[in-house]
């Protein structure tokens, strides 16, 4: 099978409110997706949304290394664009991933092939802050099947806990919780947080301090009341291999984007849980085609609620036939392959650069 042609777009999609973050707030979302296509015309895609300050990679750096990719892949055979793409792995591990996934869907033996009904749990993002909001939000996300709502902190360590408590209060054991902090705490702050966390329903805390302290990260598991989950700082194997070694720290999250192709993927996840830790999946921002990806992933290699929410934060889908959302899960009916709706795909898009 011959790559005959590759399409590299970037692509915007309003969000339905503002998603907060400890480092900023998204209004949209605006991945950089891979098209490649066969010489029958089958297409392959693969996303990638580049945040700054979430990863050292650049936007514009993943854009043009996103197009000097398709101008390698061009007229390349499937077996040998594999170890093409490992090339990129180091330093642009987002569009490394975004090609793998782009061949995964051309491949005849696919990962993400559903032989069988499947339903993935997912959580749901939980972020109002004034006492009345944090209370009828918490009501309709259970209302609407959600059993894991996740909390953004790591902004001022008390107001934080002020808020945990309210949050607390009001699923009364409803539901189980995970905090996300994004990097946003000092080493002291953290502590200050994780010490004085009440445990009650609180399932992890994840990434309390920035990506490459790994030492500060520590520090704070070391006196956290709940177990720390790292995920910024995780891109490789040897990473997972290093958390496992630090005390309290009970879970690592992977992403589609980080690990490379659906096969790494799926072994780093068995790879934490041979390490003694349990594996989360799912990367909250991106758009449907991720999200269906690490869907087809997590229905065999995770136990818990996944995150691949970002397709519900959208305005628009990007698949004719929509991912199936029901009772906070994914409903993968059986033989279910996505078809992009190219009026929505030209819609969205920012940019584009054709190469054939």
């Amino acid at each position: 099978m011959i790559i005959e042609r590759a399409v590299v777009r970037q692509l915007s999609f309003p969000l339905i409110t503002p998603y907060k973050l400890s480092m900023g707030n998204l209004h949209l979302f605006d991945p950089i997706v891979l098209e490649l296509l066969d010489k029958e015309g089958r297409s392959g895609w693969g996303e990638c949304l580049i945040i700054p300050g979430y990863t050292e990679e650049t936007v514009e750096g993943s854009w043009n290394t996103a197009i000097e990719l398709g101008e390698r892949l061009k007229k390349v055979a499937i077996g040998q664009a594999h170890s093409i793409i490992a090339g990129y792995g180091g330093r642009y591990p987002g569009m490394a991933s975004t090609a793998y996934a782009a061949l995964d869907m051309l491949c005849s033996e696919t990962p993400f092939s559903v032989d069988k009904e499947t339903r993935v749990p997912l959580l749901a993002p939980c972020q109002a802050h004034e006492a009345h909001a944090i209370r009828d939000e918490i009501d309709a996300l259970l209302e609407a099947g959600f059993g894991t709502l996740k909390i953004k902190v790591g902004y001022k360590w008390q107001d934080d806990l002020d808020r945990m408590s309210i949050i607390q209060g009001c699923v009364a054991g409803r539901a189980s919780l995970r905090l996300d902090a994004n990097q946003g705490y000092s080493n002291e702050d953290g502590q200050s947080f994780a010490s004085r966390l009440h445990p009650q329903g609180i399932e992890l805390l994840e990434q309390p301090c920035a990506s490459a302290d790994w030492e500060a990260n520590a520090r704070v598991a070391a006196v956290s009341t709940v177990p720390v989950m790292l995920d910024e700082s995780i891109y490789k194997v040897s990473d997972i291999d290093r958390a496992a070694t630090i005390p309290n720290v009970g879970y690592v999250k992977l992403k589609l984007k980080k690990i490379g192709s659906a096969q790494q993927l799926s072994a780093a996840l068995q790879r934490i849980r041979d390490l003694g830790m349990t594996p989360v999946l799912g990367d909250g921002v991106s758009i449907e085609l991720g999200c269906w990806m690490e869907a087809c992933v997590a229905a065999k290699g995770i136990s818990n609620a996944g995150e691949m929410n970002g397709f519900l934060k959208t305005r628009t889908r990007l698949f004719e036939n929509p991912l199936p959302f029901t009772d906070g899960a994914i409903h993968l009916p059986a033989g279910y392959w996505p078809r992009i709706d190219r009026s929505v795909l030209n819609a969205h898009t920012l940019r584009m650069r054709d190469i054939y």
